[in-house]
C-alpha cells in the first residue's frame, strides 16, 4: 500500500467506528440515562403531589412522618410503615394515580405522569 492509501484506509476505519458507535443512539431517538426522583411522605401529604418523569425513570418514596402510611397503585402496594422507602421503576407511559389507603380521605393522594 502506498502512503496515501494507508492514510485513506485509516481515515475510513476511524469513520466506520464513529458511525458504528453513534448509530444505535440515533436509531433509538438518542440515548438517555434513566433518572431517579424522590417523593417525600410528610404531614399526611406526598411532596410533590404530582411528579412528571420519563419512561424508565425510578421514583422512590421516603417516609418522613411519624404516622403509618402506604403507597397504593392499581396493582402495586407498599407495606404500611412509619419509616423507610419504596421504589418503583416506571416502564410504561401514562398517568398513575396513587394514595395512602389510611389517609386518602384526608387528601393523601398523588400522581406520577410518565412521558
Amino acid at each position: 500500500m502506498s502512503r496515501l492509501s494507508k492514510k485513506t484506509y485509516t481515515m475510513l476505519a476511524t469513520l466506520a467506528v464513529a458511525v458504528g458507535t453513534t448509530m444505535p443512539a440515533i436509531a433509538f431517538g438518542g440515548a438517555r440515562a434513566a433518572s431517579s426522583h424522590t417523593v417525600t411522605l410528610k404531614k399526611v401529604r406526598f411532596h410533590p403531589g404530582t411528579l412528571t418523569i420519563s419512561r424508565g425513570d425510578t421514583v422512590t418514596w421516603l417516609w418522613r412522618d411519624r404516622a403509618e402510611h402506604n403507597i397504593t397503585f392499581h396493582g402495586l402496594h407498599s407495606r404500611t410503615m412509619t419509616h423507610g422507602s419504596y421504589a418503583v421503576r416506571f416502564t410504561r407511559s401514562g398517568t398513575f394515580n396513587y394514595r395512602c389507603t389510611i389517609h386518602a380521605s384526608e387528601g393523601m393522594k398523588g400522581k406520577i405522569v410518565v412521558h
